[in-house]
């Protein structure tokens, strides 16, 4: 009927039209090399856009960062801005957990991108 076919050419027009503002992630702001001191606390910034809004992950030396989304008690907190807080950098002589190379990744259906890789290095006294 006439009726069947204007509800499947408004189905067809909103359909594109979504998927037209839909857009993959993009990084606009990079996080950037840091030199901290031990027991500081310090972040490392990011931020991405994208439609539908990017989830954000970080990654230092290839692995998965954790942060107090994964763990309530950890020194990471993920901001909802995508950038990466620690309430203290944690540095010894025999472990050296947040020193390293990081970089954040934003994910959507539509695919992901990278950031710059950015170094935390801890100073010495």
């Amino acid at each position: 009927t006439v009726f069947n076919i204007i509800l499947y050419l408004d189905h067809l027009s909103s359909g594109s039209r979504l998927r037209q503002e839909d857009t993959p992630p993009r990084i606009v702001e990079h996080p950037s090399d840091l030199i901290v001191s031990k027991g500081e606390p310090a972040t490392l910034n990011c931020k991405a856009e994208g439609r539908p809004t990017p989830t954000v992950e970080w990654y230092k030396d290839g692995e998965r960062v954790e942060t107090d989304r994964d763990n309530p008690r950890s020194q990471r907190m993920l901001l909802p801005s995508g950038s990466l807080f620690f309430l203290r950098i944690v540095h010894g002589r025999r472990s050296k957990p947040d020193e390293g190379s990081y970089v954040c990744v934003a994910r959507n259906y539509l695919g992901e991108a990278v950031s710059h890789n950015a170094s935390l290095e801890v100073a010495s006294k």
